[in-house]
């Protein structure tokens, strides 16, 4: 077996690190030959008092909050970064079962998780 045959050759794989991520448990397509276990990826971010302020704003005349529609989209990037990060170094090439939670840590932070099962794949 090749390293070759191990990594998907899909561009939006290779977008993603090369490492694919799923929320199914299965990959049509692939094989999985070897479950390597949980891997995970979080950060804490905390309220920007910039940011506040708008959003205060905002309640007044309704409407997206757009600072932190882009905090929180960076923060559940970061998340992702770190997964894949976890994953190839377990030795994985994909992760499954993927799933993303969220929770208060304290007032004005709060955590962002993705969590799932490194595994590596073939080409089935």
């Amino acid at each position: 077996m090749t390293r070759r045959d191990l990594m998907p050759l899909d561009s939006s794989i290779k977008r993603s690190g090369g490492i694919l991520i799923v929320t199914t448990d299965t990959i049509p397509g692939y094989q999985i030959v070897r479950v390597l276990g949980l891997v995970r990826g979080n950060t804490v971010r905390t309220r920007n008092v910039g940011v506040d302020f708008l959003a205060g704003l905002r309640t007044l005349i309704g409407g997206e909050v757009e600072g932190y529609t882009a905090m929180l989209s960076q923060s559940r990037e970061q998340a992702l970064d770190r997964l894949r990060a976890e994953c190839l170094a377990v030795g994985g090439n994909a992760v499954v079962g993927m799933r993303m939670t969220t929770s208060a840590v304290m007032q004005g932070a709060a955590e962002i998780l993705a969590y799932g099962t490194a595994v590596v794949i073939e080409i089935g």
